[in-house]
């Protein structure tokens, strides 16, 4: 398997996952990230997923193709400095145009299955987000994880009572997840840093919240930009 590769050193791989395609292949087998890792390096150890993304979330996700880096990388996402952005197109939108939400997440366990629900002595959780566009009955926002519960974001936008356009878990649920890991920046010397482009899926709703990528080139993230030249594929 080869996936799109947006950054590459000697130390690290950012792919660009798809959505739908798990990092780990689970017990019952399957399609998965890891399965790209012989195409990544030669190395007798290794390579190593630095975090995880879900499932369903496209987007950036770092690989350490060194121990010593794996160690650098959990380092950072561990002590809070890695900068990550995600954006998402949500249903409806919060009334005002930005700010923080620190709500502590608690996985509960039911019938149904099992999700992270708001409870105060809960693992901290802080999302600061940011209102990018609205349309009709819909809203595109970037979020910024400063911490890195599990469905952090996609919860955290459930509170704010506009969940992720086809979330099956804290939303409605109808159609694919909405929701994209758009750049990461790891604070290491040299800096790994990279941006994800947004997937088909999500086009048209981020259209219609007023997204073109000629905008965007223009603004940019607040997560920079990739550091080195990035092959088109691994």
């Amino acid at each position: 398997m080869n996936l799109p590769i947006l950054f590459r050193d000697a130390r690290f791989v950012v792919l660009d996952k798809p959505a739908g395609l798990p990092v780990h292949a689970g017990p019952r087998g399957g399609a998965s990230v890891e399965d790209a890792f012989p195409t990544l390096g030669r190395r007798r150890a290794g390579p190593w997923l630095a975090h995880r993304l879900d499932a369903d979330t496209a987007g950036c996700l770092v690989v350490a193709l060194r121990r010593a880096a794996l160690l650098e990388a959990q380092a950072a996402f561990a002590a809070g400095r890695a900068e990550k952005t995600y954006w998402a197109v949500v249903a409806g939108g919060p009334a005002a145009a930005a700010g923080t939400l620190a709500a502590p997440l608690r996985k509960i366990t039911t019938r149904a299955g099992w999700r992270m629900a708001a409870d105060p002595d809960g693992a901290p959780a802080v999302t600061e987000w940011r209102v990018r566009g609205r349309g009709d009955g819909v809203a595109w926002l970037e979020l910024h994880p400063r911490t890195g519960r599990t469905h952090q974001v996609r919860a955290h936008c459930a509170l704010l009572g506009c969940p992720v356009l086809g979330d099956p878990v804290y939303g409605a649920g109808q159609g694919r997840l909405h929701l994209l890991a758009r750049a990461i920046r790891l604070p290491l010397d040299p800096p790994v840093a990279a941006e994800a482009p947004v997937p088909p899926h999500m086009r048209a709703a981020l259209a219609a919240c007023g997204w073109t990528e000629e905008a965007v080139s223009r603004a940019g993230t607040t997560a920079g930009t990739p550091t080195s030249p990035a092959p088109s594929g691994g």
